[in-house]
């Protein structure tokens, strides 16, 4: 599979809040050697954000910048937005 078929999936997973499987398909991207993009990760966040999961929405916004993609207004929205659902807004405040 390429980028567009796991963000097909991916998108999936965010629609059905799904943010453990849109982490296991992160992974297997990165095992599969098929590089992330902006689209991937944030649709990834989104899946989080919609799971009430603030801190492993952070790790992918934290491995963006560690694989050099710019995150977007959509990756810094979906992630205020689950800071906010976690009740962590400090957190959400640091970005």
């Amino acid at each position: 599979p390429d980028a567009v078929v796991y963000g097909a999936a991916l998108g999936a997973c965010e629609k059905g809040q799904v943010w453990d499987g849109a982490l296991r398909l992160l992974r297997e991207m990165k095992d599969q050697s098929v590089p992330w993009n902006v689209i991937t990760c944030s649709t990834a966040l989104s899946a989080c954000e919609k799971g009430g999961r603030w801190q492993e929405g952070l790790a992918i916004l934290e491995s963006m910048d560690l694989a050099s993609i710019p995150p977007n207004t959509i990756s810094y929205s979906a992630a205020i937005s689950a800071c906010e659902k976690g009740k962590s807004w400090p957190m959400a405040l640091l970005l």
